[in-house]
């Protein structure tokens, strides 16, 4: 279906595209008088309505018939610029470059500047976090941990380098969170295409939204969602980086752009692959040695199971900024990874060895983009996947194993085998999960005036499973499950500008739509004693409907009060439907969906600006009213030795708190970054309220940041990097009663880790080297269910750099 759509699409376009005119290019960049560059400045041709805004870099690019123009450039803060240039089949790509000046309004020494696209997001009325990933591309992080500095952010992760990660928004989490890649739900390309995975430096922009999540990003997020905006620039450009650490860790990746200015024809590509061993040392209650008679000997040891490796890459080719798209895509998206299993969902005494897991993607997809399409204020986006996806999980060995890396032993001394046969429970295994994935996303918007917006979006996800096992009997397999999951999603959005632009209003509608088909083949015998294949078909349909609004309001200038609401609902997720014998997950094809009604009210204040100090605080106080939460389920949390979990509805809860950022920067040179996180986080379990287990409550992180200019060589620039990380003290086990004797046992006690970095740019800003330092005073760390995180890391990285070709 999917092929016969982009070929009846290129029988469309390709007439229009033969009879447009043959354009040239202007290009060129915009900075200030000290030479920094100024993203998002609007950049015009008088007369007419063609127009755009730079990047981060402050470059532009705009396609037009060959002629003479002006072009002016304008940036709120800094003086109206306006240039001629003329362009000619024998000059057919003219630059032009702007220096702008200052032009500041002082009211009572404080200035007043101009919005980026990160204030601009953030005052829209939304509890939203724009993080920027400029710098963080430069150094040896990844984005989850760009991530876990965002205020009202918690990274959960379960281990190094291609463990589990799980994102907590104001205390929800888990699936209730959902993560975006440019729109497109990132469950769709599978867990070897994930944050892990995806270099910062093809990342242009983090989004975080908390609680309510506007209708563009049409989804079930009930506690929010993160949304990844990937470089969608047209012009031509290289980035490449290598880097190396600790546990033998090494990650590259290469990406690039090459555009043909006369016809628009765009080709881009990225590559990257990651490797780490993982062999970081861990300790505490179950790293043990079991010897004779049963005695356990406490040790420190290195984990020798954990292995990741991940490697793939994207290929598009197209046709950018022409008249009949401003994209048009068609491309390949393609990845594999291989991760070794070191223990189940709690660090047991005795750790797995030779199990794994193996994953792998390969996804077609369709992008267009049109803006003023047909009319003006008409714009249209179109993003498609299909594409397959197989996981593997590998248990054969029935061998028991010590924290040591050797075969436990008895009580008697006697090295033993399960009886089950395999590392995990159940036998052993070399299970296969097959799935057809398709996702389409589509958005259609149009825009009255500059005061009325009305936006339509839809998206559509499909899964297609089939799991079979190779361990089982030939019949077994010949009459192997399957399991399918529909889901679609619809929003329509309105949008309100007023009192020249102070008012800012979002109203949405969702409606969300959901049907699971499990299909398990059985043997029956039928009156007569013969045997006969019947299906046992378990399935539901299930329809909600959700609605909010979003609302700013600017008191004044600098001074922003944001307030939002949703009824938000979340559909239960493939894993927790189907289960997953990768993630240890037991299947549950009862568990309902969770429904939550989000609120939030807060304010923003800044950018203030006071001779070359620039501050702004910002805060959110939310509430969050859960039903039908979907977790671990309580009453068994005293097992703390399970190696399988099941996902339940555990009742109705309850979040409730606020977070608070400030910034401050010096001179360009000079900045700093806190924030802080504050909640309760309670559900009814058998008519008592009680706080949720496995939940850190309070959480603290601040960064700050220098630059040396011209240091040893002239035009370089030395930046030094200082983050620190506070969660406080949470437990994973339920208060049982009012005897709290034990319950020590269970709690993860506050942790505090602090890392440094320094990136070098060279004087030609193409190449940059850095070296960081995690955890530098080597401070035990924990996250979900006590599962230790490594402990003080090194890292280098080589970055290289072509912003134009």
């Amino acid at each position: 279906m999917a092929k016969y759509l982009v070929v009846i699409f290129f029988l469309i376009v390709a007439p229009i595209q033969a009879q447009s005119t043959k354009e040239s290019s202007i290009f060129g960049r915009i900075t200030s008088v000290d030479g920094s560059p100024l993203s998002y400045a609007t950049v015009v041709i008088k007369g007419t309505r063609t127009g755009t805004l730079t990047d981060e870099q402050g470059n532009f690019q705009m396609n037009v018939p060959y002629g003479q123009y002006t072009v002016t450039v304008t940036f709120i803060g800094y003086v109206k610029t306006s240039k001629t240039v003329e362009t000619s089949p024998g000059n057919n790509r003219a630059r032009l470059d702007f220096t702008l000046k200052e032009n500041t309004e002082n009211l009572d020494e404080v200035t007043v500047n101009g919005k980026s696209k990160k204030t601009v997001l953030e005052t829209e009325g939304f509890a939203v976090n724009a993080v920027e990933t400029k710098e963080a591309s430069l150094r040896n992080i990844q984005a989850n941990e760009l991530l876990n500095t965002t205020v009202g952010v918690k990274i959960r992760q379960n281990g190094g380098l291609g463990s589990n990660v799980e994102y907590s928004l104001n205390g929800l989490s888990g699936s209730a969170v959902r993560i975006f890649i440019d729109g497109i739900p990132i469950s769709t390309y599978g867990s070897s295409f994930n944050l892990n995975s995806i270099p910062p430096s093809m990342i242009k922009r983090i989004e975080v939204y908390k609680g309510v999540v506007p209708g563009h990003l049409a989804d079930d997020a009930l506690g929010g969602a993160i949304n990844i905006q990937l470089h969608q620039e047209a012009s031509t450009n290289f980035n490449a980086s290598v880097s190396y650490g600790s546990f033998n860790t090494f990650q590259a990746n290469v990406n690039g752009t090459y555009r043909f200015d006369d016809s628009g024809f765009t080709v881009k590509a990225s590559l990257f692959h990651n490797y780490s061993d993982n062999d970081y040392k861990v300790s505490g209650r179950s790293v043990v040695v079991t010897g004779i008679g049963g005695v356990q000997t406490p040790i420190t040891a290195r984990r020798f199971n954990d292995a990741y490796r991940s490697t793939g890459g994207m290929a598009q080719v197209g046709f950018t900024d022409v008249k009949w798209a401003d994209q048009f895509f068609v491309g390949v998206t393609g990845s594999d990874d291989y991760k070794e299993v070191q223990h189940g969902a709690f660090m047991t005494i005795t750790p797995y060895k030779d199990r794994f897991l193996e994953s792998d993607a390969l996804l077609g997809n369709l992008t267009y983009q049109k803006t003023d399409l047909f009319t003006k204020g008409l714009d249209l986006n179109v993003h498609g996947l299909y594409g397959k996806r197989n996981r593997a999980v590998n248990d054969t060995v029935p061998w028991a194993y010590s924290w040591n890396g050797e075969r436990a032993i008895d009580f008697r001394g006697d090295e033993y085998q399960y009886s089950w046969g395999s590392q995990q429970e159940g036998g052993p295994t070399l299970a296969k999960i097959k799935r057809n994935v398709a996702s389409i996303r589509s958005g259609l918007s149009y825009s009255i005036n500059n005061n009325h917006k009305f936006l339509f979006n839809h998206v559509f996800s499909s899964i297609d499973r089939e799991d079979s096992d190779e361990l089982r009997s030939v019949l077994e397999n010949t009459f192997t499950g399957t399991r399918d999951l529909r889901k679609n999603i619809f929003s329509l959005t309105y949008e309100l500008s007023a009192f020249k632009n102070r008012l800012k209003t979002s109203l949405f509608g969702k409606h969300y739509q959901q049907k699971t088909i499990s299909v398990d083949p059985a043997i029956e015998t039928d009156a007569n004693g013969n045997n006969q294949v019947v299906d046992e078909v378990v399935s539901s349909n299930k329809d909600y409907d959700g609605y909010g609004f979003a609302l700013s309001y600017a008191i004044l200038p600098n001074i922003t009060l944001l307030t939002s609401a949703e009824k938000a609902v979340r559909l239960p997720n493939e894993t927790e439907i189907f289960g997953n014998d990768g993630d240890n997950v037991v299947a549950n094809a009862s568990i309902n969906p969770e429904q939550s009604n989000n609120y939030n009210l807060g304010f923003r204040l800044g950018t203030f600006s006071f001779k070359k100090h620039d501050f702004s605080v910002s805060t959110n106080f939310f509430t969050r009213n859960i039903k039908d939460r979907i977790g671990l389920p309580i009453e068994t949390s005293l097992n703390v030795d399970d190696e399988l979990i099941l996902y339940v509805n555990q009742g109705s809860g309850t979040s409730k708190g606020f977070d608070a950022q400030f910034d401050y920067t010096y001179d360009n040179n000079f900045g700093v970054n806190f924030n802080i996180s504050r909640f309760d986080l309670t559900v009814e379990n058998r008519g008592v309220e009680i706080d949720v287990p496995n939940t850190p409550f309070f959480t603290m992180n601040a960064s700050a940041r220098y630059s040396f200019k011209d240091l040893i060589q002239k035009n370089s620039r030395l930046n030094l990097f200082y983050t620190m990380y506070f969660t406080g003290e949470f437990s994973y086990l339920v208060p049982q009663g009012s005897n709290t004797v034990g319950d020590d046992f269970f709690k993860v006690p506050e942790q505090l880790a602090q890392d440094i970095g320094l990136s070098y740019t060279f004087p030609n800003n193409k190449f940059i080297m850095s070296f960081d330092v995690k955890n530098i005073f080597d401070k035990p760390v924990y996250d979900n269910l006590s599962v230790q995180k490594p402990g003080r890391a090194f890292y280098l990285k080589l970055n290289y750099i072509i912003n134009s070709i």
